[in-house]
């Protein structure tokens, strides 16, 4: 008995040692697999392609890209803005590529890889609504999506506007388009994908002035340097060798519907 006490004990500090010197790059390469979690109704970042009936868009690329340079393979699951934090913590998605924006606040929850992103928060209107800027929103109800950045910022740039918060991009556009709202509001890219989606584009225009600048992150649980590194360091030679560009082209370029010239320079480390 004595024996298989010992012998349990001799196990547990072997099994504690193994656990203490693993990480999440290691279990992700012994797994084979990188699991994502994106949006799968963010055009052009992640949504469901109507052909294909699969989960297409930018976030997709990125995880695609850093997936190829683990040498595994890719796993995508759907996320909302309101899930995308809690599937980190659960351990249910390695990396949320899903058009987060790196905030102090949390950062105190998840760690970030670099900006892969930057963006800017606008509104969505109709052409003859008569709104020219957040001043104008005072009195008036606006549509945007729970848990972004995008509700938050607009309660503090408007705070006489009632906000409308929905699960996803697209039921906010709905209900502007049924009169329930007179904007949607969240980063100028996704809106750009919500007004170039609309059978009507030419109904809806973007306004010029930001409320907020936006730096999407990957975000990864706390505490696993190597992972962030390795994450880091594949953007930045994804950048280096042009595909980020290509990427960046095939989404938002001038051949597409939603084009967005690339003005910002990613974080290079020498």
């Amino acid at each position: 008995m004595k024996r298989l006490v010992l012998v349990a004990v001799a196990l547990g500090i072997l099994f504690t040692g193994t656990l203490a010197h693993a990480n999440k790059l290691e279990e992700i390469k012994a797994r084979g697999t990188l699991i994502c979690g994106v949006k799968d109704s963010t055009v052009p970042f992640g949504y469901v392609d109507e052909t294909s009936k699969q989960l297409v868009g930018f976030d997709v690329d990125i995880c695609k890209y850093i997936a190829d340079a683990m040498g595994v393979g890719l796993e995508l699951k759907a996320v909302t803005s309101a899930s995308r934090i809690p599937m980190v913590l659960q351990g249910s998605v390695d990396i949320a590529a899903a058009t987060m924006t790196h905030k102090i606040e949390r950062d105190d929850v998840i760690d970030f890889s670099i900006t892969y992103f930057m963006d800017g928060q606008k509104l969505l209107v109709p052409v003859d609504s008569g709104i020219k800027s957040v001043a104008d929103l005072k009195g008036k109800r606006v549509a945007t999506v729970k848990g972004s950045t995008s509700e938050k910022n607009i309660r503090e740039a408007q705070p006489d506007c009632t906000v409308l918060s929905f699960d996803e991009y697209p039921q906010a556009m709905l209900a502007m388009k049924q009169g329930k709202a007179v904007a949607v509001t969240t980063d100028s890219t996704i809106l750009l994908g919500l007004r170039g989606s609309d059978p009507e584009p030419s109904k809806w225009e973007i306004l010029p002035d930001a409320i907020s600048i936006e730096p999407y992150g990957l975000g990864i649980v706390e505490n696993e340097s190597k992972f962030r590194d390795f994450i880091n360091k594949t953007l930045m030679e994804m950048w280096r060798s042009g595909e980020y560009k290509t990427t960046y082209d095939k989404w938002f370029g001038p051949e597409t519907r939603f084009y967005l010239p690339l003005t910002w320079t990613m974080e290079l480390w020498p």
